[in-house]
């Protein structure tokens, strides 16, 4: 099993991306949320393209905590469809990892 994960969401502006990482990280459902300005998402939605901009936002969590995660995420987000996309952490430093299992719950 991954020792993390980096999940990627997006969102619409700063400050939506911002409380939902405060809501994130308060729950104890990841440890860090990092929010990525400027953003260009073009994409396929309801049979047309879109180009819009948006922030990325970086969320690390326990695998354990994805489910969780993904609940609260969809519970709190603007869109229809949020991006909620999971990547595994195989490696990482030590004293980061044991960071972040400290800073989220335990399942």
């Amino acid at each position: 099993m991954a020792e993390a994960l980096t999940v990627h969401i997006t969102a619409p502006d700063a400050a939506q991306a911002a409380e939902m990482a405060r809501t994130l990280v308060s729950e104890g459902l990841c440890a860090c949320v990092n929010i990525v300005p400027d953003v260009r998402s073009i994409y396929l939605y309801d049979g047309k393209i879109c180009d819009e901009p948006e922030v990325l936002c970086i969320v690390k969590t326990r695998p354990t905590l994805f489910e969780r995660l993904q609940r609260r995420v969809l519970e709190l987000h603007p869109y229809e469809v949020p991006e909620v996309l999971a990547f595994a952490v195989d490696e990482g430093s030590p004293a980061y990892l044991d960071w972040l299992r400290q800073s989220t719950t335990a399942e």
